[in-house]
């Protein structure tokens, strides 16, 4: 079974203030540029990934093509990694959807898992296609040796790595993803080997 790599697009308008991005086609920053460069350098200094699979928003089309050049990779674009549908709160800011809807964004900063966006998604919405997105390419590159990319959101991320940690999606808010963060892990008939989540010491190189 093959190695994966998840890793998240780079910095983008909407991160800081924090603003519920989800479906907006949001282009990397300069920063944004400059870090999925050096995640890039980082990814090919280890091992050069064979393929790289990103969700259809521009942020994550982009940062993968960072990585594919860097390692002659093929790549593809995949609506199972998707961001997180927020419906009526897309690219509202934390505080605008707190004033909207005060009981419902409490209940997500508490229990995310009880929580179906208004006119959007859930979490379980998200695990599904997440899930459904990690059978299409493990079944797909059983036999590759070296890593898979997957270059996704801070949702799509976390959804992912509740599964592989086989943890509850009430831990939904436990696990940093931090911008073009690296986690890594394996799977393998005795199951997944975690190697490394949140990595960002590439970013903080001179």
């Amino acid at each position: 079974m093959p190695r994966l790599l998840l890793v998240r697009h780079g910095h983008v308008e909407g991160i800081d203030p924090v603003r519920f991005r989800g479906r907006v086609d949001i282009p990397l920053t300069s920063t944004g540029k400059m870090q999925a460069s050096r995640l890039a350098a980082r990814l090919l200094k280890h091992s050069r990934p064979a393929f790289v699979y990103t969700s259809p928003m521009s942020r994550c089309v982009d940062t993968g093509e960072f990585i594919a050049n860097a390692s002659n990779a093929a790549s593809a674009t995949l609506e199972y990694l998707n961001d997180l549908d927020y419906g009526n709160w897309q690219w509202l800011t934390h505080n605008e959807a707190k004033q909207k809807w005060p009981e419902q964004f409490e209940t997500w900063l508490t229990h995310p898992h009880l929580v179906r966006f208004p006119g959007g998604e859930s979490l379980q919405d998200l695990v599904q296609r997440t899930a459904d997105a990690l059978r299409y390419i493990l079944e797909k590159h059983a036999a590759e040796q070296r890593p898979i990319v997957l270059v996704g959101h801070d949702s799509v991320n976390r959804a992912l790595l509740m599964q592989l940690l086989d943890q509850p999606l009430s831990s939904y808010w436990r696990v940093a993803q931090s911008p073009c963060a690296i986690n890594e892990f394996e799977v393998g008939p005795a199951g997944v080997h975690v190697l490394r989540v949140n990595d960002t010491a590439h970013l903080e190189e001179a």
